[in-house]
């Protein structure tokens, strides 16, 4: 693939639909064979993922690119990979279609839109599934529910398999990944997301994404522990891998075993600069810190923080508590992850309670869960926001 190919498509959704653009920017980037199929994206370990198979982006038009770019972002922003689990695999990818297709321009000629199903634009995902999946249908759910025979010429009556359905615009069988991620969590990362492209593209929403994006970021109240919880029990699954080193119990040599890592490492930062000097904040969050090493074996390192590093603690699942270190001054939040490259084993996340406030790395490879104060700002595009209000 022309490694330019790829930036010349953003630079033009930059140009022209900035969002779009500074949306696919925030997005982590792999290549990938996809059956055919130019993009992907997915949600993997709480992570947005877009993936590229060079070949068939590199066949489309310029403007095509750009619609299919403008697809994944939609897809995204409708957590559609998140919303599949339990239902008719195929129908879902081919429902998910229809509900964003209506409005891009410049799609392939043979993407799926509304009216070739008989059914009007506009409608929600699961309002077009619900129209192709006959009614008590009870079959398999890898199959297509809808066996309309005009409809094969597109692909659109299903193949039987549900992973990857020839259907679609772009790939699905991504979708799998998202599994693993808790919707909640998955909500507040594309969350993060859609707040930081609004404000490369100067807050402007693009007509069509308004009632998505004021719905996103105008959710219902989600209880802060439970995004927290979920987090790191995500960054706990990530430490669990394949070894042909260790023979699979059952499988024998056929088999890689399962290694997994003895205990769960977390980097906890904490600002203990004057903006976040509330007793109230700080003891509910190392509370629950205590709570949850004390459900799994987890090692938990607490670095106290503004400007340098002031103070090292550590615990893990026995009893223990969290120090209380008031420090006062300015904030930089860069120490606390040139500690994280330091750390053997590396940690699986790294958890920061802060407003914000400060220089951090332009990168950083670790997971990483903002914990900002109510009036914090998240100094960064990567990582995942969580506010924390009590």
């Amino acid at each position: 693939m022309n490694s330019n190919t790829l930036e010349n498509a953003v630079v033009r959704l930059l140009r022209e639909r900035p969002f779009y653009g500074h949306f696919i920017l925030n997005l982590r980037r792999e290549q990938r064979p996809l059956n055919g199929k130019g993009a992907g994206v997915t949600v993997r370990d709480g992570i947005p993922f877009l993936a590229i198979d060079p070949a068939p982006f590199n066949a489309l038009t310029a403007p095509q690119q750009q619609a299919l770019l403008e697809h994944m972002v939609k897809h995204l922003l409708h957590l559609h990979p998140l919303r599949r689990k339990d239902r008719n695999l195929h129908d879902w990818d081919v429902a998910c279609d229809l509900a964003i297709n209506p409005g891009i321009t410049d799609l392939p000629e043979d993407a799926l839109l509304p009216e070739y199903y008989g059914a009007e634009n506009g409608l929600a995902a699961e309002e077009y599934y619900t129209q192709l999946v006959p009614p008590f249908d009870a079959g398999n759910l890898d199959g297509s529910g809808y066996g309309e025979a005009e409809l094969s010429e597109r692909g659109a009556a299903g193949n039987g398999c549900g992973t990857d359905s020839e259907a679609t615009l772009d790939s699905h069988a991504l979708w799998s990944d998202a599994d693993s991620t808790p919707l909640a969590l998955a909500e507040e990362t594309v969350r993060s997301i859609t707040r930081d492209s609004l404000k490369g593209s100067d807050g402007e929403t693009p007509a069509e994404l308004r009632q998505v994006i004021d719905t996103l970021l105008r959710p219902s109240p989600l209880p802060w522990r439970l995004i927290l919880r979920q987090f790191i029990a995500t960054a706990g699954r990530t430490g669990r891998r394949s070894s042909w080193l260790r023979e699979h119990r059952r499988f024998e040599h056929t088999t890689p075993g399962i290694r997994k890592q003895r205990r769960l490492n977390l980097l906890v930062g904490i600002d203990v600069s004057d903006s976040t000097n509330s007793a109230g904040l700080r003891e509910a969050f190392a509370m629950e810190l205590l709570q949850i090493a004390r459900g799994r074996d987890a090692a938990i390192t607490v670095l106290y923080a503004n400007s340098r590093i002031q103070q090292i603690s550590s615990f893990s699942g026995v009893p223990g508590i969290v120090e209380r270190y008031d420090g006062g001054g300015f904030t930089d939040l860069r120490p606390v992850f040139d500690y994280a490259k330091t750390m053997h084993p590396a940690p699986a996340a790294v958890i920061y309670l802060t407003d914000g406030v400060g220089p951090a790395p332009a990168r950083m490879e670790y997971p990483t869960l903002w914990v900002l104060t109510a009036a914090g700002e998240k100094p960064v595009p990567w990582g995942v926001e969580l506010r924390m209000e009590i």
